[in-house]
């Protein structure tokens, strides 16, 4: 019996933590989002996380890297339609080729991708990516995707009876693998459309996103397969970027 109703009770439950936190419609993106959680709050965690960043993180102190980020990056905070407040930027000495950014608006990049670009146009592909999940609300989506994840695998615990431990298994790999991860994907090559886009606006060339995901993928080594990934293969990406840029006529 319980494993019958098994199903119908953790749709509801579901649901109803669903109708709780309502769906958001995002223009840049032409879908609604799950947010279910509270912006201020995550405002102030996002802020913590930057401070400690700064203070236990190699911070470099080249002026002339720290002003090449920033006037790259103010170009396209400017053409996302976000210079109506400072972001703030920071060269990191250590990490392999990469970049971060945070919902309250600070954006970090390593010394190594630094070297990895070629050009600003590359750099400008890699911070317009990072607003593009800033612009998406990703942060926020994902947080709420992975409430609301664990609240099914709770329950499916709680109604399976003597099976409680084999069907939270079961529910955890589910949601990992099929919901979580895809989302995570999907987030990624939303933020390099918009990216892209963002490119556009500010002057640089976006065919140089393409470029810059060659380089990207000659220099790591092989990793998950893109099933377990949070992020889509390289191949998958270059794809879709340079389908994108060819739709829009771009070069």
């Amino acid at each position: 019996m319980r494993r019958r109703l098994a199903s119908p009770l953790i749709l509801a439950v579901l649901s109803a933590t669903t109708a709780l936190g309502g769906c958001a419609y995002n223009e840049a993106l032409g879908r609604n989002q799950l947010m279910i959680v509270d912006e201020s709050s995550m405002l102030q965690s996002s802020n913590a996380a930057w401070r400690e960043a700064m203070t236990t993180q190699k911070i470099s102190r080249d002026a002339t890297q720290n002003a090449r980020v920033r006037r790259v990056g103010d170009r396209i905070v400017q053409a996302a339609g976000l210079g109506g407040v400072a972001w703030e930027y920071a060269v990191f000495e250590e990490g392999a080729a990469n970049a971060f950014v945070l919902p309250s608006r600070q954006i970090g990049v390593t010394q190594s991708l630094l070297r990895l670009v070629q050009n600003d146009d590359q750099l400008a592909a890699v911070i317009g990516h990072e607003v593009g999940h800033v612009v998406a609300r990703h942060a926020a989506e994902r947080y709420s995707s992975s409430a609301l994840a664990s609240v099914g695998v709770e329950v499916a615990r709680g109604v399976a009876g003597d099976y409680g431990s084999q069907a939270g298994t079961a529910a955890g790999v589910f949601a990992q693998y099929g919901a979580l991860l895809p989302f995570s994907r999907r987030d990624e090559l939303e933020a390099d459309r918009l990216g892209v886009d963002y490119l556009q606006a500010a002057g640089y060339r976006p065919s140089e996103a393409v470029a810059l995901w060659r380089l990207m993928s000659q220099d790591r080594q092989a990793g998950l397969p893109e099933f377990a990934s949070t992020h889509p293969s390289d191949a998958t990406r270059i794809q879709a970027l340079e389908r994108y840029i060819g739709e829009r006529g771009w070069r």
